[in-house]
């Protein structure tokens, strides 16, 4: 085959964005704006979605826009004129049609275009995530393989505890396979005690994993076969629909989905209305969706904030009073003015905003150009741009201003939806509309009650993926973020550091031991900047040497053909990485670390559970770890299908061992 044949034929990185989400809840926002345009902690939404696509090499992407369609164009072509990051590396192009009203008729779109020219990842733009989407992205190359009717690979999170943001679903998947066979959405006021799932699900099938409260974040990888099935079946509108027609219909269209559930470290995120908008921006500026945090400079290549202690990240033009309070998880955008007596905390204010004396501002997001008056109260409400809120006034949780409202002075506003200009009378039918003030009028919203008859998506018994309803207060303690470390401690060395620190340090070992392989530099030079990484963020010897295993595998998952060839690919490798490895992985406990490493990346990788024990094996046979340590860690594994998977390899470590003592003891008697 020629050069050019060869690169004519190979199949570049694609990416679909669905960047509407094909309903109401983002209102009075998305009447006049695109929702890929809200902005999280003073980002736009598909900013995020592309500084995270083009960080896992993916080529090109196709934004396909139904609504609000020359504002997204002109922000892409104003960031692509920026020389942004995402835009010197990954082709981005805009597909629009009107006339779609749902992601189904959006992909029977595309499809019928012909610009997908194989497996491609998919996603809202409203799907927020730090996840090592190229590893499934290949994983997923790796199925269709194996099995030709591997449609698609959907990717779930662990969920919130206690709370629901409709984007809760009940899944069932073969353990072993990960195939998906069964899939519920779950109800956004968690009213139901228990759940039905059909017999023949556990007749049919051997081993059966239940998983309740996943997170959906709408993130999935299609092979090429996708999409003519959305074409073929018009009552696929949303990927639910997609996903129930072919659990139903596995046989005739031969077509199977299987299961991604994302790591405990990577984050994903659905921001499908104004209470999960509340937990993702909190989120962001906690940093669990680092790298996509405020200081880092998200697509941009010079940094605009600063980080503060507390997470408070103020930009370098703002002007604060000496007596305003910052007190925590806060973004403070350019050319903000804060007067005296201010308090402010778990919130986000835009460019250009103007907050007068001893206001009270507690989990609300101001975006561009709000002003904000004199002794106001803020609490847990949205305020979009060139909002004028006046003195002495109380915004109460779920408001909602839409651009432009005007709240006079003195006035409380408890949980309304409100817009500028008065609605068309056929704008919202029969539903009335209040004058609050001039330039403020109610928006309709659904209560509970009419909710409940539109909860169900025609007519199947699960809940809509996009339920229109009420917006509710949003909360008033922020939960603990889901996105946490494990309990468990080290034995030795100080405590363990808080989740951020640890993503970082692993991220740096990642970037250093990547920079060195492809650069080729000195492999010593290395250990240098991983100890002064480990001693910026107070690391304990025994997570350096778990992190620099995990680092090692993580580069060891990225690497051409490693699906195929793992233990040589690692020992490529580790041939350059050797010095380092050896550095770190030297007494027992440090081998100990070391297989604990192998053992956290099974349930994330299915090319390391699947080679495991040949993994272990050349660890062994390398002088790298030692078969007393192999038994030991072996005995203390806890699942069942690991041990199986090892028995044979520990067997004969523990039958060589015995032989070798059978020899010495040989040896002592021919001696006397």
């Amino acid at each position: 085959m020629s050069k050019a044949k060869a690169i004519e034929n190979k199949e570049i990185v694609q990416a679909i964005v669905i960047a509407d989400s094909y309903n109401d809840n983002f209102q009075p926002f998305t009447s006049t704006k695109p929702l890929a345009l809200l902005p999280v902690a003073n980002v736009p939404l598909i900013e995020y979605t592309l500084e995270t696509l083009n960080r896992n090499g993916v080529e090109e992407v196709i934004v396909f826009c139904s609504s609000h369609i020359d504002q997204v164009k002109r922000h892409i072509a104003d960031r692509q004129a920026a020389r942004c990051t995402w835009s010197t590396g990954m082709r981005v192009s805009i597909v629009s049609s009107e006339a779609c009203r749902s992601i189904g008729e959006a992909i029977r779109d595309l499809d019928s275009r012909n610009t997908i020219r194989g497996s491609v990842l998919l996603l809202g733009v409203e799907s927020v995530t730090n996840a090592d989407l190229a590893a499934l992205l290949e994983e997923h190359k790796r199925l269709a393989k194996v099995d030709r009717g591997a449609v698609m690979t959907v990717v779930y999170k662990e969920g919130l505890r206690r709370m629901r943001t409709g984007n809760e679903v009940v899944v069932a998947h073969d353990p072993t396979t990960r195939r998906l066979l069964y899939h519920q959405r779950l109800a956004q006021h968690e009213r139901e005690r228990s759940f039905e799932l059909p017999l023949d699900l556990f007749l049919a099938n051997r081993d059966v994993a239940v998983c309740h409260g996943l997170l959906d974040p709408q993130i999935a990888v299609c092979s090429q076969a996708a999409l003519p099935l959305f074409a073929d079946n018009f009552d696929f509108l949303t990927r639910d629909d997609f996903v129930r027609g072919v659990l139903i219909n596995e046989e005739i269209l031969n077509s199977r989905i299987y299961v991604a559930k994302l790591a405990r470290e990577e984050y994903a995120m659905r921001v499908n209305n104004w209470q999960s908008y509340h937990l993702v921006s909190l989120d962001v500026i906690n940093r669990w969706v680092y790298p996509l945090v405020p200081d880092t400079a998200i697509s941009e290549f010079r940094q605009q904030y600063k980080h503060f202690r507390n997470n408070v990240y103020r930009h370098r033009n703002v002007r604060l009073s000496r007596s305003c309070e910052l007190d925590g998880d806060l973004v403070v955008g350019e050319e903000c003015e804060i007067r005296e007596g201010t308090y402010l905390r778990q919130s986000v204010v835009g460019r250009g905003c103007r907050i007068g004396r001893n206001c009270r501002i507690v989990n609300s997001f101001l975006l561009e150009g709000v002003t904000v008056g004199d002794g106001t109260v803020l609490s847990h409400c949205v305020l979009e741009r060139a909002v004028t809120v006046g003195s002495r006034c109380t915004i109460e949780p779920g408001t909602v201003l839409g651009e432009g409202v005007e709240i006079p002075d003195g006035l409380t506003v408890g949980g309304l939806l409100l817009q500028a200009s008065e609605p068309a009378a056929d704008e919202w039918g029969t539903t009335p509309v209040e004058k609050i003030a001039d330039r403020a009028y109610t928006i309709p919203v659904l209560d509970e009650e009419d909710s409940d008859s539109d909860e169900e998506e025609g007519g199947t018994g699960q809940p809509a993926q996009n339920q229109p309803h009420a917006i509710a207060p949003l909360p008033e303690r922020y939960p603990a973020s889901v996105y946490e470390p494990s309990d468990e401690e080290c034995d030795s060395g100080p405590a363990s550091p808080v989740p951020e620190d640890a993503n970082i340090f692993l991220s740096e070992v990642v970037e250093s031991l990547k920079r060195g392989l492809a650069e080729k530099s000195n492999a010593e030079y290395l250990i240098l900047e991983i100890n002064s990484s480990r001693y910026a963020y107070n690391m304990a010897l025994c997570e350096v040497n778990y992190y620099v295993v995990k680092a090692i595998l993580q580069i060891m998952l990225q690497q051409d053909g490693v699906a195929t060839n793992t233990v040589g690919t690692l020992r490529r490798l580790l041939a350059y990485f050797g010095v380092v490895f050896r550095n770190y992985i030297r007494d027992r406990d440090a081998m100990m670390d070391c297989l604990k490493a192998l053992e956290e990346m099974c349930p994330t990788s299915e090319t390391v559970r699947a080679k495991l024990p040949q993994l272990v094996h050349y660890l062994y046979e390398a002088d790298l770890i030692g078969e007393q340590v192999i038994i030991e860690w072996y005995d203390g594994l806890a699942e069942a299908g690991l041990k199986a998977a090892l028995s044979k390899l520990v067997q004969w470590l523990q039958e060589s061992s015995e032989e070798e003592e059978e020899d010495d003891d040989d040896e002592e008697e021919e001696d006397d």
